[in-house]
């Protein structure tokens, strides 16, 4: 699966999930554009770890909560649509509060980060391709938590469902200008954000490796083979779709009870 030549634009690039995908497109020769909200640690060494792979890769950096027409502005103040065939909308955010304590700006922010900054991000780069007559390729980076929900993710998990709908939708409207929209949904992976609950022999971790079918919680790198393909000339028939990559936990009902935990329920 190869990208040669080819330059694509992942928001929240720099760390985590973003810096995943961007190390696994740099390997397969797509050079790059990094979108991170602040230039950092993880941004220089993400920059620094695709440049190894010999392709061109440049830092952007503005706030995707702003207000959206500006947040669209500033970024292709930086890049050409017509020049970029791939975009990734992966920057994200995670609030965790309870539906009966939740407010409004907590709520916006969510889907406003999560939501709106890819639709109207995609509209713009679409808009260009169209015109130019660019076959584009758009990932979403969904979660989990938009086909399974959780206690006091009310505004995440509807966000994260919202963008899986919105592939489907995107799907159906750009499809017959040859442009492919799919996303990935994955579950719990250990990064920067969640790292410090997940260490080594930690009870979290242990639950979490409880409720996954193949007994894994993996670093960020388990999404970044997934997202390449998705972008993939091997994938050119895959259009609208979501692929989880979560262990099996997603189909799992629930897990079996390790014997000295089952014999407590007796």
């Amino acid at each position: 699966m190869r990208l040669d030549g080819r330059t694509a634009l992942i928001t929240g690039g720099t760390q985590g999930v973003g810096a995943a995908i961007a190390d696994a497109l740099a390997q397969a020769g797509c050079n790059l554009l990094l979108h991170g909200l602040q230039a950092d640690d993880h941004s220089r060494q993400t920059q620094q770890d695709c440049q190894r792979h010999g392709v061109e890769v440049r830092c952007l950096f503005s706030d995707l909560t702003a207000p959206v027409p500006d947040c669209v502005d500033r970024i292709l103040e930086h890049c050409d649509p017509a020049d970029v065939p791939i975009l990734v909308n992966n920057a994200g955010t995670f609030c965790d509060k309870p539906f009966l304590e939740m407010d409004y700006a907590t709520f916006d922010r969510t889907f406003r980060l999560n939501v709106a900054a890819g639709y109207f991000l995609t509209q713009a780069f679409a808009r260009r391709w169209i015109a130019q007559g660019v076959a584009g390729r758009v990932l979403f980076t969904g979660s989990i938590n938009g086909e399974l929900a959780e206690p006091n993710h009310t505004a995440y998990d509807s966000s994260k469902g919202a963008v899986r709908t919105l592939v489907r939708s995107l799907c159906v409207a750009l499809a017959p200008h040859r442009i492919r929209v799919n996303s990935m949904a994955p579950g719990l992976v250990i990064s920067p954000l969640t790292a410090p609950s997940l260490q080594p022999g930690s009870a979290d971790l242990a639950w979490m490796q409880l409720h996954t079918p193949n007994g894994q919680v993996p670093s960020a790198t388990a999404c970044g083979s997934a997202a390449l393909f998705l972008l993939s000339d091997e994938a050119e028939h895959v259009h609208g779709q979501t692929l989880m990559v979560d262990g099996g936990m997603s189909v799992w009902q629930q897990p079996d009870l390790p014997s000295h935990l089952r014999a407590q329920w007796k």
